[in-house]
């Protein structure tokens, strides 16, 4: 996409450029490139050779230096090719992008033909190397070979791409070239080097000087003319206009939109749509747009670039931002190893399949195979929001323009592949190592959407000859530009529209998210990085629910983050580069035409409405053309030059094609003078739009997120430019994995981050998702970089399998336990009486296995996720990754010197980033891998002081967590711990436990109960401190311990700051009436209730995703419960010393009390009649429950269930009016405060609004 082109220059062409075979210095090899194909290995007319730029024109111009090495490598990235007469000679046209340090760009159109070779000394060097060749082939033929070699050989030797046949006559028929019997041809390239993309007008241009060369009648005029002309005398169209001028036989035109339609594109979409298929292009859009490393795979230069700048053109108004190389050189595949995103292209020798292409790192690798219709994509890729009716959006413009939304094979020579693709390359795939089964679902997947499609047709009645009829009576016949060229621009504007329509309806209110600095430009661009430039939390809360898979993700972008940039420097509509107007006036369009209130989302699919003006505005080019450039005419040129030989192509007269027309004559005529005025104001004004380029890189700099370099060098190749590009690339990593634990800490810090002025408040399960994937993916572009061999789709999972095998084989024979194992002085200590529970162990090893026993994961990516994920939540991942990398041997066996995992310092500093995830804690294993079994270990540790030893009873627990729960499990009295095995229960919230009351002394004191998770660690504490049994404390037989997750905390102490613990463990109950040493007074009791309604209004308040335990809020520490306690037990009259009365005795006589009152019907008020039915059968159902909680547990589920039913307030009332209150309590008691139990009953009446659903444990065995 024409993002910045140089503002110096308004001519059409800068340069003209002839590349081919340079006589003086004969065949040269082209090392760089024979170690890709095994040059030697080849005949000599298949390998391949190296290609000079002979000559270009002019020498130089200031705005658009010249690349001699950029140029000459890609217009022939393979350097030259010979043929014979019996071969194929076509033309071939490819065109290719220089994209410079600044991110502005330079386009290159190449016309590839053959001609013959006259120099003697080339033919007879190619002689020569037949020779040695066929040799060669005759003794590996001839060999006599021991009965082992065969396979030995095959092993060794790549299998030629001609097999060897035993008859050497045959060989020699194919790769013969004989001096005295074949014509030799070798290739040769003519270019022109624009600063915009007129792809088709170019095309012609070469095409006709092609044509002038190769036919039998010279042309009108000599070349120098027509090269002149192009060069000098025809200049860019100003935007919204079209320019005419003459070729060597026939006239070209070219359009440039206006600064209000889409930025111009002359490439033709619908070519990569017949390539791919409507499915998967959508797929290969879904993961450029979030930035995935992307390699274009095909035998054709041309259709390497029309995919990619299709791609990137179609992502408007987004660019994209990192290494962009449509068609890498052959000696550049160094370069596939970059750990940043890319786009690259790679061209294939249409011989060797996909499974012989060694790639570094194919764990984020979106894989596409152009001429075979085929994607590979990575793992865990989002869906595009609304993405079949998208598909069938798209699909029906297709079809109105006669394009199968499937695809269709392009040329013949793909056809055969194509074809066969369907049936026979299944056996082939299976045999090749590629599981037929993914190809076969998606060939499935793509078959119905196209069912879909057809039946959509039939219901509509279109026919699509008839659309097509329809549309082509409408032209005018005085059209000047060729129908396919028309019918290429409208296809493209239709595509490009519905695809900029899909982006304009799910940002059409971005613009209330984007959070404008506060401060003035220049501080802004200082502290950039700590910036955040958009509400994501507030943006994503209002998207429908499918969408946020892939917005989260989207969001994380550096396009996106780019694009909000500028917008953000862009204030008033006249800087606005011109990418944003376009957009924003599209979007402020939509919004007036909805009617809808913008904040409010729906995944509603509405189609794109604005093609026909688009269209329109294309045609009306078309038919009336606004310019007509200056026609070629005879040079000044001495007699004699400017002759040339049939069939081969000159090197022009530098001396007349040096420098532009000085003569006034041709001045006053050329270019921009012919404009009229207000042209030149508007195209003076486009150069300023274009001179944003400048602030554009102003952005890049200010968010400098190490993605400095846009395309590799391709000037110089030594080893220490390569050197270099890896160090930028190290130091790229490093800054990258700071921004992103940056990010994550602040996103999951959450609130007191708020307070500190950082971002947003909350961070959602998706975002936290996003976040943690991203950063997988940077990992395992980490250990990607500068592998010594690839082994398998993860790099990272690869690395730790060879540790794992080192240290088992290491391992002591005596096997004292699982190799890789820390020594106890390194086992975490965890406070608070986890003595009785001996801490893990440490072991990166162990965690593996764990990983590798689940059965769910069958990847290697998906294994290495898992594993980061679990280490993440063990705060164990810069510990782990530093033990891995503290084996130098193996580091140096398995990467090279530049690799970012040996550059010591960088490492270092990277994993002092990785230990900063210490201070918080995630869940990211536990909540993902929700199906798994997890071991849990369970200690129930009981008082020492209290007769423990002579307990005869049998206990018991059940484990809920937020996931699952557990059911009754036995535990041995004289060991007091068991460990089971279950479904993943989440986090852990209450564990109810009790006894069987059997034996002679079945009381027993409960300290309190350790669950932990034994392979995430996670440990909980169960505070309980009260009795079980008969006859002793509140007379329970068994309880609800609500728990909290332990802190661990290391001698050593390698962890930072930690966030405040979730909430503090759960209140002892052992609230007697007699003697409490610190009573609360009426003040901090109210206080004591607000705090404990807040937290539950808050929880309420949180998206969905986000809540904590509602369990922990109404029986916690502090939590409701308590809070409700303090208000009974406030002014309690206590009558004997030793006696102790709980409020469930005044409960109960309350109850007595209102149910003979309601016999005798003291009160005739039917609410009141109302409120006492609810009350008394609450407490018959909680006392005829058959489980034994005692007194504090049943005014605990009283509550519970009170607040569940949003009774509570209705209770305080009826208890506050009741004579027993009167008996029992103080006179300066809370509840007989009129004043105080009020603002107490309408603190309560706030809880009505929400919708409390309550643990099954808290309820268990109440019918109610």
């Amino acid at each position: 996409m024409t993002t910045g082109f140089s503002s110096g220059s308004c001519r059409f062409a800068d340069y003209f450029v002839i590349c081919g075979l340079d006589t003086d210095s004969g065949l040269e090899p082209d090392e760089l490139h024979h170690q890709w194909l095994m040059n030697f290995e080849q005949s000599p007319l298949r390998r391949t050779f190296k290609s000079k730029v002979l000559a270009h024109y002019p020498d130089n111009v200031e705005w658009n230096p010249f690349d001699q090495d950029a140029v000459g490598m890609l217009c022939m990235p393979k350097g030259l090719a010979f043929r014979t007469q019996v071969d194929n000679r076509e033309p071939q046209f490819h065109s290719y992008i220089i994209t410079r340090e600044d991110g502005s760009r330079t386009y290159g159109f190449a016309l590839t033909f053959f001609e013959e070779v006259t120099s003697k000394q080339i033919c007879s060097a190619m002689q020569t190397l037949y020779h040695m060749h066929n040799a060669e082939q005759y003794d590996i033929l001839h060999t006599p070979m021991s009965p082992k070699s065969p396979k030995r050989l095959e092993e060794q030797r790549p299998r030629p791409i001609l097999q060897a046949a035993p008859a050497i006559s045959r060989l020699q028929r194919f790769n013969s070239y004989d001096i005295s019997r074949d014509t030799l041809f070798v290739s040769k390239c003519i270019c022109l080097i624009t600063p915009m993309a007129f792809a088709q007008a170019c095309r012609k241009v070469l095409e006709q000087l092609y044509q002038a060369v190769s036919s039998p009648q010279p042309p009108p005029l000599p070349l120098e003319s027509y090269v002149f002309n192009i060069l000098y005398e025809v200049p860019l169209p100003p935007s919204g206009r079209s320019l005419k001028f003459s070729g060597v036989y026939g006239p070209v035109v070219c359009q440039r939109p206006s600064t209000c339609e889409l930025p111009l594109f002359d490439f033709a979409i619908g070519e990569m749509f017949e390539l791919l298929g409507v499915e998967n292009v959508l797929q290969l859009f879904t993961c450029a747009l979030l930035e995935m490393q992307i390699l274009l795979y095909s035998q054709h230069y041309q259709r390497l670039m029309s995919v990619a700048e299709s791609i990137t053109a179609l992502m408007f108004p987004f660019q994209w931002q990192h290494v962009y190389v449509p068609i890498l050189p052959a000696s550049l595949l160094h370069f596939l190893d970059a750990p940043v995103p890319y786009l690259m292209g790679l061209h294939s020798n249409g011989q060797d399949d996909r499974t012989k292409l060694e790639l570094p790192q194919e764990a984020n690798l979106c894989f596409v195979d152009i001429d075979n219709h085929f994607i590979e994509l990575p793992e865990e890729l989002p869906q595009f929001p609304n993405k079949l009716e998208f598909i069938q959006e798209i699909s029906e413009v297709l079809m109105s323009f006669g394009i199968s939304p499937e695809g269709r094979p392009h040329s013949s020579d793909s056809q055969p592949q194509y074809r066969s693709f369907r049936s026979v390359d299944m056996v082939t795939d299976k045999r090749n190592g590629n599981l037929a089964s993914p190809l076969n679902s998606y060939l499935l997947r793509e078959n119905e959407t196209i069912a879909r499609l057809q039946a959509l047709v039939k219901r509509t009645g279109v026919s699509l000859e008839k659309v097509r009829n329809d549309a082509s009576g409408i032209r005018d016949a005085r059209a000047q530009c060729d129908e396919e060229e028309l019918k290429m621009h409208q296809l493209n504007i239709h595509v490009r529209e519905v695809f900029a329509n899909r982006f304009t309806q799910m940002f059409a209110d971005y613009e209330v998210f984007v959070i404008q600095p506060s401060q003035d430009k220049e501080s802004w661009f200082t502290n950039r990085d700590q910036m955040q430039n958009f509400d994501k939390a507030s943006f994503l809360s209002d998207q429908p629910e499918p969408y946020l898979p892939f917005l989260s993700r989207f969001l994380e972008t550096q396009m996106f983050a780019s694009f909000i940039d500028i917008k953000i420097l862009c204030h008033d509509d006249e800087e606005k580069e011109h990418t944003l107007r376009v957009f924003d006036s599209r979007v402020d369009k939509i919004r007036m035409l909805n009617v809808r209130t913008p904040t409010l989302r729906t995944s509603m699919y509405q189609k794109c409405t604005n093609i026909e003006e688009a269209e329109k505005a294309i045609e009306m080019r078309v038919h009336k053309i606004d310019h007509t450039a200056l026609h070629p005419h005879l040079l000044d040129m001495k007699i004699g030059q400017g002759r040339y030989e049939q069939g081969f192509f000159p090197r022009l007269q530098s001396d007349v094609l040096s420098t532009g027309p000085t003569s006034n004559k041709w001045t006053k005529r050329s270019a921009p003078a012919q404009w009229r005025r207000r042209d030149r104001q508007k195209q003076h004004a486009e150069h300023l739009y274009l001179d944003n380029d400048q602030r554009e890189k102003y952005i890049q700099e200010a968010r400098n997120l190490g993605t400095t370099i846009r395309q590799p060098k391709l000037s110089n190749l030594s080893p220490s430019v390569i050197a270099q590009t890896n160090w930028k690339f190290v130091e790229g990593l490093l800054k990258e994995c700071r921004n992103k634990t940056k990010r994550m800490l602040v996103e999951k810090m959450g609130r007191e981050a708020v307070e500190l002025g950082h971002g947003e408040v909350s961070i959602t399960g998706v975002e936290e998702n996003t976040l943690i994937a991203s950063l997988c993916d940077l990992l395992e572009r980490i250990w990607s970089h500068g592998l010594q061999v690839k082994q398998g789709k993860s790099a990272l999972w690869s690395h730790l399998l060879h540790y794992q095998e080192s240290k088992e084989k290491s391992a002591t024979p005596g096997g004292l336990g699982p190799s890789g194992l820390i020594h106890d002085t390194e086992r975490r200590k965890s406070d608070g009486g986890v003595s009785a529970m001996p801490p893990l162990k440490i072991s990166l090893i162990q965690d593996m296995r764990h990983i590798q026993n689940m059965g769910e994961i069958k990847t290697d990516v998906g294994k290495a996720r898992a594993w980061v994920r679990l280490s993440m939540e063990k705060k164990l991942l810069s510990r782990h990754l530093k033990q891995l990398l503290s084996e130098h041997e193996l580091s140096k066996k398995l990467y090279k010197r530049y690799a970012f995992l040996r550059c010591d310092d960088e490492k270092e500093q990277f994993l002092y980033h990785l230990l900063s995830f210490n201070a918080v804690d995630y869940f990211c294993f536990t909540n993902v891998f929700t199906t798994i079994m997890i071991p849990y270990h369970v200690v129930v540790v009981s008082s020492k002081k209290l007769s423990g030893s002579m307990f005869t009873a049998n206990p018991w627990v059940c484990v809920s967590g937020e996931l699952a729960e557990t059911g009754v499990l036995q535990i041995p009295r004289n060991t007091l711990e068991i460990t089971f095995e279950c479904q993943n229960l989440g986090k852990l919230t209450t564990v109810q436990m009790g006894h069987d009351n059997s034996g002679l002394y079945a009381k027993w004191l409960v300290e309190w109960v350790l669950v932990r998770n034994e392979i995430t660690g996670h440990t909980y504490k169960f505070p309980c401190g009260r009795w079980l049994g008969k006859g002793v404390d509140d007379g329970s037989l068994e309880r609800i311990l609500v728990g909290e997750l332990m802190t661990p905390s290391t001698e050593n102490d390698d962890r930072l700051c930690r966030t405040p613990p979730m909430q503090q463990s759960p209140g002892m109950m052992r609230r007697f009436v007699t003697i409490s040493p610190n009573k609360l007074n009426t003040g901090q009791i109210q206080e004591g209730v607000g705090e404990a309604i807040n937290g539950i209004v808050k929880h309420f308040h949180k998206p969905e995703k986000e809540r904590g335990s509602l369990t922990l809020l109404l029986c916690g520490e502090y939590g409701l419960v308590w809070a409700l306690e303090q208000v009974f037990q406030h002014g309690f009259k206590s009558p004997r010393l030793f006696k102790n009365i709980f409020i469930w005795d005044f409960l109960e006589k309350s109850q007595v009390y209102f149910e003979s009152a309601e016999q005798r019907e003291v009160n005739p008020d039917e609410n009141w009649q109302s409120r006492v039915r609810h009350f008394c059968r609450f407490m018959r159902a909680i006392n005829s429950t058959p489980r034994n909680i005692g007194k504090d547990g049943k005014f605990q589920m009283l509550v519970c269930l009170g607040a569940r039913d949003h009774l509570l307030h209705h209770w305080i009332a009826l208890l506050a009016d009741c004579p027993i209150t009167a008996q029992m309590y103080e006179d300066t008691a809370l509840i007989k405060d009129r004043t105080l139990v009020n603002s107490l009953i309408r603190v309560l009446q706030t809880l009505q609004e929400f919708n409390i659903t309550l643990e099954a444990s808290l309820i268990k065995g109440v019918g109610i």
